[in-house]
């Protein structure tokens, strides 16, 4: 069954998938991760893989950048090749000094000013949770492995260039920590299916004063979030 977006079988996708926003980024944990590795997707580029992790069978894809996209390809994964269980490995940008960059943020719940759920269903839902059982798993393995990560609310925004001051009162009523832009749509379409979904980011620059961690340790703390999902997944 394809889609189209997703040109693979049923049966070529896995019941659990990691959702990097970059299609590269799939295909380095394709690469580095799994074994008996067979990509499934190249449609726009969008690049999808199914393997093995430690006998576990996991398909790794893209989201792309933004609400649209990650609503799209989340849809049809849960809605056409029947996942159950999606995780977003991703960046985020802190809202406050408060917090370091670097840390990890495994989010509890994302609110959006977004129309996408009211568009998409007439739910009128701004603030939507991830599933927690699943993050509560990615929690204890953290813990197992001695990574730090805090947990907690993030926003989920359209507008990567904004013009206007963000409003930081309305923000901090929701205890968001960060800025991010693909949440929201796939807690909402897990919602929507009855599905899991959680999302672990890393704090990557300050939205106020630009300050920034290097590219490379970017790199390095992405590969701590990869590998810490693959091991809870087990």
């Amino acid at each position: 069954m394809a889609t189209p977006h997703i040109e693979a079988k049923k049966e070529e996708v896995a019941k659990i998938v990691i959702m990097p926003g970059d299609p590269l980024r799939a295909k380095f944990i394709a690469k580095h991760y799994l074994t008996e590795v067979k990509q499934f997707n190249q449609v726009r580029n969008m690049l999808g893989f199914t393997g093995f992790y430690k006998g576990k069978r996991i398909s790794v894809i893209g989201s792309g950048m933004g609400i649209p996209s990650m609503a799209i390809y989340s849809y049809e994964l849960f809605k056409f090749y029947d996942v159950q269980k999606i995780i977003r490995i991703g960046s985020c940008g802190a809202i406050t000094k408060d917090i370091t960059l670097a840390t990890k943020i495994l989010v509890e719940a994302s609110y959006s000013d977004s129309s996408y759920s009211y568009v998409q269903n007439g739910s009128r839902e701004n603030f939507i949770s991830s599933s927690l059982s699943l993050t509560n798993i990615i929690a204890d393995k953290a813990l197992e492995k001695g990574l730090k990560l805090i947990r907690g609310n993030i926003y989920t925004t359209d507008v990567f260039y904004k013009d206007s001051k963000e409003d930081f009162k309305l923000l901090s009523n929701y205890k968001c920590l960060a800025s991010e832009m693909e949440t929201f749509a796939l807690f909402h379409n897990a919602h929507l299916f009855n599905r899991e979904a959680a999302c672990l980011l890393t704090v990557i620059n300050y939205l106020d004063t630009k300050e920034e961690i290097d590219p490379i340790e970017r790199e390095q703390y992405l590969i701590e979030s990869i590998e810490l999902v693959l091991e809870a997944l087990l």
